[in-house]
């Protein structure tokens, strides 16, 4: 039986499409980090929150996570759902994904763990075949980690309950991992407002996350009107690291679109967050 290939969905608009360019716009971001970075041990993290937005954009902060983490071979990457499409919680257990860098495969005993520990993952290939905020993070990790697998979940859920859960699975399934795992969610910041509003509204969210307080991130949020597309990964990214005896959360960097461009009036926030 051949191999099912998840194709790119956004080569060419996220990120470069050529593998040479695309390898060295992420070599420079973390070639950045490693001049302007006063902390240069590494992190030997449980969990992280990376943004997903174009390179352009967020990838000096997403560089800045991943030259910080004591990266292992194993992740689970979990994702909001953008498209509307497949699944409430929808898993690809299977295959690989392929970027312009090359192919990289699933790790398919983990994921059939995870299927095992909680009954409300689904099969479902539609839910990401055309999902950006997962895809962004593959390049990354096979320049820092060439041989790594992972577990796709894309979660297209807001039920505070459903997101404690499937941490609670995740951190089971990650105990009892025979290797490191690293749990990576997905998430831009507040979205389309004034970078000052946008700034306030992004503390107050940021701070339930240093607090290692899931059930404050998810109120602050609904409640505050901040419109920061991954909560759900991050709601379910914070249990499963408590679970496991996280103690602290550390912001790795912070920046919003208009430091990109100048651009002030309707920005997105970004935020870089280590969970060890």
């Amino acid at each position: 039986m051949s191999t099912a290939i998840r194709q790119p969905a956004v080569a060419g608009q996220f990120y470069p499409a050529d593998p040479r360019a695309l390898r060295r716009e992420i070599e420079d971001f973390l070639r950045a980090e490693k001049v302007t970075g006063s902390h240069p041990e590494k992190i030997h993290a449980l969990g992280c929150v990376v943004p997903h937005a174009g390179y352009i954009y967020s990838g000096g902060v997403a560089g800045a996570v991943y030259e910080r983490l004591d990266l292992p071979q194993r992740y689970i990457i979990l994702c909001p759902n953008h498209t509307g499409r497949g699944e409430p919680l929808a898993i690809m257990s299977h295959g690989v994904w392929r970027t312009p860098l090359g192919d990289v495969t699933i790790d398919e005993e983990l994921a059939a763990d995870l299927k095992a520990r909680f009954s409300l993952l689904s099969e479902d290939s539609a839910a990401h075949r055309s999902e950006h905020a997962l895809e962004v993070q593959i390049p990354f990790l096979q320049v820092l980690q060439p041989d790594f697998r992972f577990v796709p979940i894309v979660v297209g859920t807001s039920q505070f309950e459903v997101l404690s859960a499937l941490g609670a699975s995740l951190a089971s399934a990650m105990r009892e991992s025979r290797e490191q795992v690293l749990l990576i969610a997905s998430s831009d910041m507040n979205h389309y407002e004034s970078d000052p509003v946008t700034r306030v509204k992004d503390r107050r969210a940021i701070e339930t996350i240093l607090a290692l307080d899931p059930r404050g991130l998810y109120d602050v949020v609904r409640q505050g009107n901040i419109s920061m597309c991954g909560y759900g990964p991050t709601v379910a990214m914070l249990t499963a690291a408590l679970k496991l005896g996280a103690t602290k959360a550390e912001l790795i960097r912070y920046a919003t679109s208009g430091d990109a461009f100048g651009e002030r009036d309707r920005v997105v926030g970004y935020a870089g967050i280590a969970v060890s």
